[in-house]
Parts: structure tokens; sequence; C-alpha cells
């Protein structure tokens, strides 16, 4: 991009895009610093220079603040992301791209730390962190090259979401400079998530030829009534 064009899309944009990268900026300082309960959204909005008049304008929640930070993670990894993947296996894909995804949020990982140890004591915040989950791997998914369309493809995106934190899990605790842990817990994930694709694709497949008559019932069935 150039630098006009980057000059123009900040011109084109209004304060509140400003407020908002400011925000996440200043939640993700803070949780390095803090756990996630002792972090209050007037505090949030004294780190980035806002008033809470700014803060509420920009974000309704503090988790409204983390999902703009998970937004900007999928912005880095889909602006880095080469289009030069076509010839890889869907695995390999998928492992590139996520392994870009954890580069991405490796300088906020003391943070990720304390957001992590928060979330899997509070159930629904382990909720809300799936949910995030979803939304962004539904956009690693194409940009490896893969849809997470129709039925089955919104159970291989949840595969995909297990996947996905299972290997984060190993990722906060790998202070490797070459990530080898978590480079060798996501090839082993997506070896065992392409073997259950693979099946959920023979499944899908098999039943198809079923799929017509049994819409074509159920419709009857329900006209009955």
């Amino acid at each position: 991009m150039s630098a006009h064009k980057h000059r123009s899309d900040e011109n084109a944009e209004s304060k509140p895009k400003d407020a908002r990268e400011k925000a996440v900026d200043a939640l993700m300082a803070l949780a390095a610093e803090r756990t996630w309960v002792e972090i209050s959204m007037a505090d949030v909005a004294d780190r980035a220079g806002l008033s809470l008049a700014q803060f509420r304008d920009a974000f309704p929640s503090k988790g409204a603040v983390l999902a703009g930070f998970s937004r900007r993670i999928d912005r880095i990894v889909l602006d880095e992301t080469p289009d030069d993947l076509a010839g890889e296996s869907a695995k390999d894909r998928l492992f590139d791209v996520l392994m870009r995804r954890f580069d991405a949020m490796k300088p906020y990982k003391a943070a990720l730390v304390h957001i992590d140890a928060w979330a899997m004591r509070d159930p629904p915040a382990l909720a809300e962190i799936n949910r995030l989950a979803i939304n962004s791997l539904r956009f690693m998914l194409e940009a490896a090259g893969e849809s997470s369309e129709g039925p089955l493809g919104a159970v291989k995106l949840q595969g995909l979401v297990l996947v996905w934190l299972r290997t984060f899990h190993v990722w906060l605790d790998d202070d490797s400079d070459d990530s080898a842990r978590t480079m060798a817990a996501l090839d082993h994930e997506l070896e065992q998530g392409r073997v259950w694709a693979a099946r959920l694709d023979d499944a899908g497949r098999a039943l198809a030829p079923l799929a017509d008559p049994l819409m074509g019932l159920a419709r009857r069935l329900v006209g009955a009534r």
C-alpha cells in the first residue's frame, strides 16, 4: 500500500478508529501487568488517553475491546498471507496461516497469559473466547483456501477451533526462539483434524443421496399439520 493511500485511508476514517486502536493497545498493555478482573474500563480509557465518554463511543465493554484485538490479529495475518499457497496441501496451508497468527500474537503473550487464566475460570468468558475464535478462524480457513460454508463446514470450523485452542495453550508455555513445541503441537493437532475431516467428508457423501428425500418428507409432514 502506498503512503498516499495509507494517509487517504486514515483521513477517510473518523476519530473513533483512532480511539479504538488506542483502546486495544491500552487493554493489552494493562492485561500484561494485571489480571483481567483488576482492569476497569476507566483504567483502559485512562491508559489510552481517552475520556470515559470517548471510550464508550469506541467500545461498549472490555470484551468488545478484546474482540477488537482479535480483529487486529486477523488483519495482520490476512495482509501477510501470500497468494502462492495453492500448491500445498490443505494441512500445510492451515499450518502456515496459523503459525503466522501465533507470530502476530507474540508481542502480546504476557497479556494473553493473564486473559487465558481468567477465561479458563469463567465459563461465560470461555464461551465468548470460543465465539471470537470461530469468527477469526473462519477467515483463517478462507486464507488457507478452505471453506466453512454449510453444515459440514460448520463442524470443520468448530474442529479447527479446538485445534487452535489446544495449540494455543502449548504456545503460551513455549519460550523457545524457534517455537518448536508449538509447531510440533500444531502439526499433530492438524493431522488428527485432517483424519476426522476426511471421515466427515465421507459421511457427507454417503448421506447426500438421502438429503432431498428427507427434506421432501419433512415438508410433507409440516404441510400435513
